[in-house]
């Protein structure tokens, strides 16, 4: 087996992290029903690839996360940073400290009170399990109006990543910046993360449970870390991301740096300056760290090609975040698929890969670049119909910001990946149907990828209780795109729909070109220009001039290599 740590940090990318893990959650659940659905008990998926086992104290056997979440002191809501079924005493009560024998001052705000979804859990968990199917059909009612309770509670007042969690976690995955939850609004800069990791310890901390983690895997396979990197977490994950360059060398990490709704306001000119910096700060720093790159989070996600099908409320970080879960799902599942099955495995999935290959191959091949660009399809259309050829390669829609469209390049290279895929009648297609449409779809495609890695699964994407009501009133039950709308304008969720067909893809092309070079000649006007008005602002955050400048030399070098012709030229040489 080789398994995958998950690194989140920051607030929007632990709210990605928290639809990601309420994904794996349904998915467990789904496989071991002996009357469910048995394209789940079918999926071939190696859940212990995310998952470690343990015990706690009590003795009782405990399935959780290999994760490590960070994010703000007071960030997680009514859950305690020791995890939902460990009984640990926080570290950080002061009268543990004996060594201190003054006067001790105790300032504690209120308890967060946990919504009606999360009390909904812990009932769930201490009910008694029902003995026959009588008691389930006489059950059923009840339990329909309570889950009507639950999503609407959910719709209309999630205040933290942890409100619609439906995951136990273990102890050592929870970590709280200490010292930030007064500070939150003024947490936006790559500057201020810095100089809360020189101030304190917490650094260090951060990598001892991390070394937990690693050491606690047979053979591991690679990171997932996702950063959230509009603010000072950028210069966090940055710190973390060296330590694992240094410590755990031949380790991949794949990064996610994504952007909330939050992220995009109105601005004046000095903070467009200060924005500016930050992200040309942000993206040299994090992709010299990686082997590759993704940056994800539209500035407005609703009126986006990728929500076509999608209601989407972007001032709720609960609604665009499932988004971004869902193809972070999707895009993972290869590294997940058990390629040491039963000969019956290739009727049910394709394409299996490990986070290395996948890393390997969008970076080292013809054009190495580092930075790549997160296509979605959510729900993917059908395979045949009026849109027979090209469908699902049509609906990708990138979740990547600033990137060109409708470009020619002739060193793209790509991985894909298709799950749940139906026709258009409901039918579920098998396999070799969808790869054979995918590649079908590109013999007339003009636009064809140097190279194109297909994974393949019959599982959809199941849609859990606590997932946001964003679909569309063309989505049908089980993600099947309707040619008449269901005549009900309120957006759909769990309630109604119980799975969809999903597609992603991840594609190293020039495509990011304008995402590059936009950081480029910001750094270049504001950072480095003779008289840059943003120059002072970069030295107070630590950069000297020669620092400035080698970052100048990274974007410049990162931008020829994504440049038509720049890789002829340099074979020329």
């Amino acid at each position: 087996m080789k398994e995958i740590v998950t690194i989140q940090v920051g607030d929007f990318s632990n709210y990605i992290g928290s639809h990601f893990w309420n994904f794996q959650d349904e998915l467990l659940g789904l496989s071991e029903e002996p009357h469910g659905d048995p394209v789940f008990r079918n999926a071939f998926l190696d859940m212990d690839v995310l998952y470690r086992t343990g015990e706690t104290q009590q003795g009782i056997a405990t399935y959780t996360p290999r994760l490590l979440s960070i994010g703000f002191q007071g960030s997680l809501g009514s859950l305690s940073s020791c995890g939902s079924f460990y009984d640990e005493t926080s570290s950080s009560d002061p009268s543990h400290v004996i060594t201190w024998t003054g006067k001790i001052t105790r300032q504690a705000s209120k308890p967060c009170k946990k919504n009606l979804f999360l009390k909904s859990l812990e009932e769930d968990e201490h009910r008694p399990p029902l003995l026959d199917s009588t008691s389930v059909r006489e059950d059923y009612s009840e339990s329909e109006i309570q889950d009507k309770d639950r999503v609407e509670c959910l719709q209309n007042c999630v205040e933290f990543w942890t409100d619609f969690s439906k995951v136990h976690y273990h102890p050592q995955s929870l970590y709280e910046l200490n010292g930030l939850w007064t500070d939150i609004l003024e947490f936006d800069n790559y500057g201020i993360g810095k100089d809360v990791l020189l101030s304190c310890s917490q650094g260090e901390e951060m990598k001892e449970r991390l070394r937990f983690f690693v050491e606690d895997c047979d053979h591991i396979q690679g990171i997932h870390f996702t950063v959230d990197d509009s603010g000072g977490f950028s210069s966090v994950a940055a710190d973390f991301l060296e330590h694992i360059a240094d410590e755990y060398t031949n380790t991949p990490v794949l990064l996610y740096a994504a952007r909330g709704p939050k992220s995009r306001m109105d601005e004046n000119k000095r903070q467009l300056v200060f924005r500016a910096l930050h992200d040309s700060v942000s993206l040299t720093k994090l992709s010299s760290f990686c082997k590759l790159m993704v940056p994800i989070g539209l500035p407005s996600l609703s009126r986006s090609k990728a929500a076509t099908f999608l209601s989407i409320e972007d001032e709720k970080p609960f609604h665009c975040s499932a988004v971004y879960a869902a193809a972070l799902n999707s895009i993972s599942l290869p590294f997940r698929m058990d390629a040491f099955g039963s000969s019956a495995a290739s009727n049910y999935f394709s394409g299996a890969i490990d986070m290395g290959g996948l890393v390997y191959m969008l970076t080292d091949q013809a054009r190495q670049n580092s930075v790549a660009i997160l296509d979605v399809a959510m729900p993917s259309p059908p395979l045949t119909g009026e849109e027979r050829k090209g469908s699902v390669l049509q609906s990708l829609h990138s979740l990547t910001p600033e990137v060109a469209e409708d470009i020619e390049d002739a060193y793209q290279v790509e991985t894909a990946v298709i799950h749940g895929a139906i026709h258009k009648g409901g039918r579920r297609a098998a396999v070799s149907e969808v790869k054979d449409s995918f590649y079908e779809a590109y013999e007339s495609f003009p636009n064809k990828p140097l190279f194109s890695h297909l994974s393949v699964t019959q599982s959809p994407l199941p849609i859990p209780l606590p997932f946001p009501s964003i679909f569309g009133s063309h989505v049908g039950p089980r993600g099947e795109l309707l040619h008449n709308p269901i005549p009900d304008s309120q957006p759909r969720g769990s309630l109604n729909i119980h799975s969809i067909p999903m597609a992603a893809r991840l594609r190293s092309s020039n495509a990011i070109l304008p995402y590059v070079e936009k950081r480029l000649t910001n750094l270049q006007r504001f950072g480095i220009d003779r008289g840059a008005p943003g120059s002072e602002l970069l030295r107070s955050w630590g950069f000297q001039n020669d620092e400035v400048q080698d970052m100048g030399e990274v974007l410049s070098k990162m931008a020829m290599t994504l440049k038509p012709h720049s890789g002829m030229s340099s074979d020329s040489e």
